[in-house]
């Protein structure tokens, strides 16, 4: 069998033609992909779908408007490829965020590559629904969470906004649409529910995973990267930014960054053109009740400490496992610490950790509660920094 694929949404075109990434261009008579409808797609759920008062006619009509399309060209000037000298493109999807001009979409819609390799595209457009076409700059872009923040002009344009809620209180089974623009289908409409939480995913990063990711069923295929994922008042719960197929299309498990974290990296981004993290520097193994009991571990959840790397957690105290002991499905280095409280905020399962550390800052002190054997401990730690890995220009 054929094991399942990651993959990011956003489409790549080689020597894109020029209705696609000029900004004077208006009627999109070009595309990266074949296109035989020239208008807007919309799949539609009549009534209230999920039992909940989704109405998508309803969402798409308001929230439609603030979707947009995120061009990226990579290599050569936009001019250059007009002349047909070749170079590539992305081509994905993003959301207004503000009336002052400001766009959120993948860092992989805008940056090509991973770790200290990413490069940035060398110009970005953002295009709307009327296929008007206006230069963007990247004001930052996150590759730990996969978020990027862009910049246009507001002058003489009609922003829509989309409202920002909370991927902390959603649930499986609520309602979700996605909106974006799959294979370069600017408009298009799908929609599902979410099929689970608490998932991870790949970051742009070498070494570090993206917690806490929303699955939905809602159709998401290359291209939909950078674009929303709305509950059923038509909040942005998400970005989506990856499929997970075994043949390289959209099979029903999409996955979307939750907005929660993208509101952390937005607002650094906004500050500072980058994002810091907070660095524990330990590896962990989740805790379930059988794992607790075949180790003695006293809490049936936690974050079971498998490595410590030099810094803030090794000087704090906090202990490793040692060996490799096989049970059930995994492999355990056993005697290390069970996290199980950041500054008294609980840690169930090993993604919690990283998101309560998403709270604070690189040399803030923290309280970590932990489970020692017997014995339950809380030691003061001085958090470092996530390594960096920059994006190049």
């Amino acid at each position: 069998m054929q094991r399942p694929r990651w993959r990011s949404c956003a489409v790549v075109a080689v020597a894109l033609v020029a209705t696609l990434i000029l900004p004077v261009c208006g009627g999109g008579g070009g595309s990266v992909v074949t296109r035989t409808l020239d208008q807007t797609r919309v799949e539609v759920l009549p009534g209230n779908v999920g039992g909940r008062g989704f109405q998508a006619q309803t969402i798409y009509a308001r929230e439609a408007p603030g979707v947009v399309t995120v061009i990226s060209v990579f290599g050569h000037q936009a001019a250059e490829l007009l002349l047909g000298s070749g170079g590539a493109a992305a081509v994905g999807s993003g959301f207004v965020v503000s009336a002052q001009g400001e766009i959120v979409t993948n860092a992989h819609v805008v940056a090509a590559g991973q770790g200290s390799g990413l490069q940035r595209a060398r110009q970005v457009f953002v295009q709307f629904a009327d296929r008007n076409q206006v230069p963007a700059t990247i004001v930052g872009t996150d590759p730990n969470a996969d978020v990027a923040l862009l910049r246009i002009n507001p002058a003489g344009l009609t922003l829509r906004p989309l409202p920002l809620g909370d991927s902390d209180a959603v649930a499986v089974g609520e309602p979700v649409a996605a909106i974006g623009s799959p294979f370069d289908e600017p408009g298009s409409l799908s929609i599902g529910v979410i099929s689970g939480l608490h998932r991870t995913i790949d970051s742009l990063t070498q070494g570090f995973s993206i917690e806490g990711a929303i699955q939905t069923d809602a159709a998401i295929n290359h291209g939909n990267s950078g674009g929303p994922l709305v509950d059923a008042n038509g909040r942005v719960i998400g970005i989506n930014a990856q499929i997970r197929s075994s043949s390289g299309g959209g099979e029903g498990v999409g996955f979307a960054i939750p907005v929660n974290q993208v509101k952390h990296s937005i607002d650094q981004l906004r500050a500072h053109g980058r994002v810091a993290y907070a660095y524990l520097g330990v590896s962990s193994s989740e805790v379930y009740p059988q794992l607790a009991q075949r180790f003695h571990l006293g809490v049936d959840h936690g974050a079971w400490v498998q490595r410590v790397d030099p810094g803030a957690a090794r000087n704090a105290g906090v202990h490793a496992g040692s060996g490799n002991v096989a049970f059930e499905t995994g492999m355990y280095a056993v005697g290390g610490d069970v996290i199980i409280a950041v500054n008294a905020r609980p840690i169930q399962r090993a993604s919690d950790l990283s998101r309560a550390l998403a709270a604070y800052q690189p040399g803030q002190t923290v309280a970590i509660d932990v489970q020692r054997g017997l014995r339950r401990l809380t030691l003061q730690v001085t958090l470092g920094a996530r390594p960096a890995q920059g994006v190049s220009p």
